[in-house]
């Protein structure tokens, strides 16, 4: 986390320390124009600056989450290009600008006061507001690149927090700070994360369809690097450098870094002459009212005479104090909350659509390119799947399983230029295609290309085939632990189980398959009544209870037996078992999602300490199932098999570190370091499985 709260906490120390000299600037301006009592003026402009940008936060934040995924990659794209214009110009601003900032601000202050109240708030809201957009903007596009992680708005919030610590001892003359250093380091500092911001925020535009080249990559990295890695979490959190970079990102980076960066340095050594009066004047002028304070002291009175009393000496009747503060608090929280509830809206209604066999699409007509939601009503007597498809490719933008007769449920998708269609699927009838209608406009809508089940016919043939003999080298590896027991040789048994226990283990994509053999075979104590005394606790869990809690050979011999007898069975019945294709998309995430459940927290254990050598087994056969679908994956997202590659790859090495010398450490025995990784890594792969099962989803057409 530390590293995603780098580029926040730096921005939030350096926006911080730039708001908190130039409130302090104002506040000193005053105290020597013995106009203290014009303070909560200043103050009311700071807080609606502040509210302002909280607010402008809240209407990115919440926007952004209510748009499609394309469109949400578009905006947090564009917006980060425009962070990095305001971090750029802010550098070179206050590069140029700190020198003459004070007395600019004491003449604006000056001005405001005989101008009036309302002035002053304004000068001190103007202010100090720019400061708060650019903050926002910018922490709004560190936290998008750093997902769901708290860093950002912590590193904000820390550095924040010093900046006020170090404006309040300039204030106070009790610290000093050579503030042209400062903002000479952390200007080029900033330049170097706004480069990796600007990268990260190209291919947001390239992955919403704004920009080219999404596919044309300049180098990945993924199989080679682990992401999981702290150097590599260092790297991505600080300068969104990423192991898959496309060319747009790599020449975007280099060339922004490159001429900003020489610009800067430039610049700061052209300045390097009169380095003393940029500390001089933000120094003197967060410190002098110390010394205008103690003047003011003085005169307790001053000015609040003039304040309560109007020229006849009868006080005027005055508003509420807490009144104009709490309106410029109110004001941009409700239009924001406006701005909020508008974006967060319904989508666009297009109409309701009826469907069944004789109905299908009736109602469609062609709507506006964005975001849509048809009304799909079944006007049928059967229960039906509906899709809206491209009628040309047969590909899929939205769907909706099991619509009941008589009822009505939305279709929330995209829709950009094109052709669309609706197919209808009712329960045991025959599928009916609406006629087409033409969309005209841009945008972008990502559909699946669907999956039917002749297209998964290969797959499964391929891998029936490897299942066969992975059974015929189980029939083996099983007699061999029957043939251990039987000469009463426990040490080879237990070599000898934990192959064979492998061997199955990698079958797990078939185990829906097995039917009641996976509970002979494999079975755990859940259930049971009597646990691990259960006469129905049978298979490689019993034999492996009796091998590390003392048993006899003599007492596992039938055990073993009997499990030899179960694989053998087993490898005569499943030829003519019914292997569902649509298991195979399925499979490839649930077997680690048991290994997750199951081997990663020891549950499945029963003595032996290997359940890290079953979770490299279901691992194994995870990559083998990935393999025989890889044609119809990578024909639908090859940029998902590209990560999903790398995650295997970093999980395989973060278990063969646990695999020494021929023995595997058992997963309670892992240092909470690398277990953390290792549930870290297969928590992300199973992400990134997660879409597998939708891509390759069977769906009935015409």
């Amino acid at each position: 986390m530390w590293d995603d709260a780098f580029p926040s906490f730096l921005i939030g120390l350096r926006e911080g320390l730039e708001g908190g000299l130039i409130v302090s600037i104002l506040i000193a301006t005053l105290v020597r124009a013995e106009a203290k009592s014009r303070l909560p003026q200043v103050w009311t402009g700071v807080l609606a600056a502040v509210a302002l940008a909280m607010s402008f936060g809240a209407v990115l934040t919440f926007s952004a989450a209510n748009m499609p995924t394309t469109a949400q990659e578009a905006f947090g794209g564009t917006l980060s290009v425009i962070a990095v214009a305001f971090v750029t110009a802010m550098v070179f601003w206050m590069r140029r600008s700190a020198r003459t900032l004070a007395g600019e601000i004491k003449e604006k202050v000056t001005g405001a006061l005989a101008m009036g109240a309302g002035m002053l708030v304004v000068t001190s809201f103007l202010a100090v507001g720019r400061e708060g957009l650019e903050t926002a903007l910018f922490l709004w596009t560190t936290a998008q690149a750093a997902g769901e992680s708290a860093g950002p708005m912590i590193g904000a919030g820390v550095g924040i927090a010093i900046a006020t610590g170090l404006c309040w001892g300039l204030y106070r003359r009790v610290l000093k700070i050579n503030l042209t250093k400062f903002f000479t380091a952390t200007g080029a500092v900033l330049i170097v994360v706004a480069a990796g911001v600007l990268g990260y925020g190209l291919r947001d535009l390239q992955e919403g369809g704004v920009l080219p080249g999404k596919s044309a990559y300049a180098f990945d990295l993924s199989r080679s690097i682990d992401p999981s890695a702290w150097y590599s979490t260092l790297v991505q959190g600080v300068f969104n450098l990423t192991p898959t970079m496309t060319w747009l990102q790599v020449v975007a980076y280099v060339g922004y870094l490159g001429v900003v960066m020489a610009l800067f340095v430039r610049g700061v050594r052209g300045a390097t002459a009169k380095p003393a009066k940029t500390v001089a004047a933000a120094g003197a002028a967060a410190g002098a009212a110390a010394g205008a304070a103690a003047d003011v002291a003085a005169e307790p009175g001053a000015g609040a005479g003039a304040a309560a009393a109007g020229p006849s000496g009868v006080r005027a009747r005055r508003r509420p104090v807490w009144l104009v503060p709490a309106a410029v608090v109110a004001v941009p929280a409700v239009v924001a909350g406006a701005v909020v509830a508008l974006s967060g809206s319904k989508p666009a209604g297009a109409g309701t659509v009826s469907v069944s066999e004789r109905d299908c699409g009736k109602g469609f007509t062609a709507p506006k390119p964005g975001r849509q939601t048809f009304q799909m009503h079944n006007t049928g007597d059967k229960a039906s799947e509906v899709y809206l498809i491209d009628p040309a490719t047969n590909a899929v933008y939205g769907e909706i399983e099991g619509l009941a007769p008589g009822t009505t449920r939305d279709l929330v998708a995209t829709v950009a230029g094109g052709s669309y269609a609706w197919r209808c699927v009712p329960t045991g009838g025959k599928a009916v295609t609406s006629a087409a209608v033409r969309v005209s406009g841009g945008g972008a809508a990502k559909p699946v290309v669907p999956v039917a089940e002749a297209d998964l016919a290969a797959p499964l043939t391929a891998y029936k085939q490897y299942v066969n003999q992975g059974l015929s080298t189980l029939v083996a590896q099983t007699k061999q632990l029957s043939d251990d027991m039987a000469g009463g040789d426990l040490n080879a048994a237990r070599t000898d189980w934990l192959t064979a226990h492998r061997t199955y283990a990698s079958l797990g994509a078939a185990y829906g398959t097995f039917q009641d053999f996976d509970k002979k075979i494999n079975g755990r104590t859940a259930g049971l009544p009597d646990g691990v005394h259960d006469k129905d606790f049978t298979g490689f869990h019993r034999i492996e209870y009796g091998l590390w809690h003392g048993e006899s050979a003599s007492d596992l011999k039938a055990p073993a037996a009997q499990l030899a007898t179960d694989v053998t069975g087993l490898q005569k019945a499943f030829p003519a078992q019914d292997f569902d294709p649509a298991d195979l998309p399925l499979r490839t995430h649930e077997i680690l999602e048991n290994t997750l459940q199951f081997e990663l927290t020891g549950e499945a254990d029963q003595g032996s300490g290997t359940t890290l050598a079953t979770a490299d087994a279901n691992l194994a056969g995870t990559r083998e199932l990935l393999g025989v679908l890889r044609p119809l994956l990578a024909a639908r997202d090859a940029r998902l098999l590209s990560v999903v590659d790398g995650d295997i790859t970093r999980m395989q090495k973060l278990l063969d570190s646990a695999h020494h010398d021929g023995s595997w450490t058992p997963v309670g025995q892992l240092d909470p370091i690398a277990r953390a990784r290792l549930n870290g890594a297969t928590g992300q792969l199973l992400e990134d499985l997660a879409p597998v099962p939708d891509l390759l989803e069977i769906r009935k057409s015409a």
